[in-house]
């Protein structure tokens, strides 16, 4: 196994148990406290909203490995910290966002001009949610062994840092067309957040849950081969257009799995835009999308009432996203 396929598949499994130790500790230990509201307000703005910031840290320091390290040792720092709620969640999310800054980096510069291993590194993320929500919320597991893999993967990310290669830090540029495309993926993945929060069908349960989180999962793997297959304005409009056809048949549960499929296709891209956009600031780009994803959690966390209602809705949003990424890529030159 050559070393970048090896340091792809060590960040992908590792972004699993990082997201799986964090919802763990969410949802085993703060849940049904009095601070459970605060909890969830400082894990997702530490965790999303900070790696803008932490992005700009990464992308001087160069030292890629070394910040998931840090991560990882962060997150497990937050299983010590569970009799101070609000401190455990906000030291599991500043983790949650230095592994992600780290190996977003790692992957984006080992990748090179291709969106598949960024597809392959983001997408075991929502295997870790789903699973870490399930096993906290009502099956037993051992509290330790989280913490435990934690360390060992933090010193796994330590020992990819001495044996990889580095390359200079380059200027970060922003001209007006780079900031207008910048702005259109920012949109976007703020309304594919917001999407899938407000996001309801009303077979989703049982098999057809497990189903959803699947489409989630490959449905962001497969963007990044997709879009280098066919470009990603092509893949773009693929993708997202047949997504809007389907929510409109979303009431059938196959339809409805395959639009989520198909929508999350553009994670990657979006990702990959950025990074393009910024070649310069690859953990700043991150970080900004990532920071439009708490703004997407942010309406539905304060209990305003959703803009998007049941398929033709989400159909509408669909078309929405579209019109942005294109408008995106168009600006961008990408």
């Amino acid at each position: 196994m050559k070393a970048k396929e090896l340091r792809l598949c060590v960040y992908s499994i590792g972004h699993f148990w990082v997201d799986f130790s964090c919802a763990l500790l969410m949802f085993s230990q703060l849940s049904g406290r009095r601070e459970w509201a605060l909890c969830v307000l400082f894990y997702n703005f530490c965790a999303f909203a900070l790696q803008m910031p932490i992005g700009l840290v990464a992308d001087r320091l160069n030292r890629n490995g070394g910040a998931a390290a840090l991560g990882c040792g962060l997150a497990a720092l937050g299983w010590m910290l569970t009799p101070l709620p609000a401190a455990a969640a906000a030291a599991a999310g500043v983790g949650n966002a230095c592994f992600h800054v780290g190996g977003g980096i790692q992957v984006l510069n080992d990748g090179g001009d291709r969106a598949a291993p960024l597809g392959i590194f983001v997408s075991p993320g929502a295997f870790g949610i789903f699973s870490g929500t399930l096993l906290g919320g009502s099956l037993p597991f051992p509290n330790w062994l989280a913490a435990a893999g934690l360390a060992l993967f933090a010193l796994g990310f330590g020992l990819l840092e001495s044996c990889t290669q580095k390359s200079a830090p380059t200027a970060l540029s922003l001209e007006r067309n780079i900031l207008w495309a910048l702005a259109c993926c920012f949109l976007v993945v703020v309304l594919r957040s917001y999407l899938g929060m407000v996001m309801a069908f009303p077979w989703k349960t049982g098999r057809w849950a497990l189903g959803m989180i699947c489409a989630v999962v490959f449905g962001k793997a497969a963007g990044g081969f997709l879009g280098d297959r066919l470009g990603m304005g092509r893949a773009a409009v693929l993708s997202l257009g047949l997504s809007a056809v389907l929510f409109c048949f979303s009431a059938a549960p196959l339809a409805g799995t395959a639009a989520v499929f198909l929508f999350n296709m553009t994670m990657p891209i979006t990702l990959w835009a950025a990074a393009r956009l910024l070649p310069g600031g690859k953990g700043f780009a991150f970080g900004t999308l990532t920071f439009a994803l708490f703004l997407g959690f942010l309406p539905v966390w304060l209990g305003w009432p959703a803009l998007f209602h049941s398929g033709v809705g989400y159909a509408a949003g669909a078309v929405c996203s579209l019109l942005l990424l294109a408008l995106g890529l168009k600006r961008g030159r990408l």
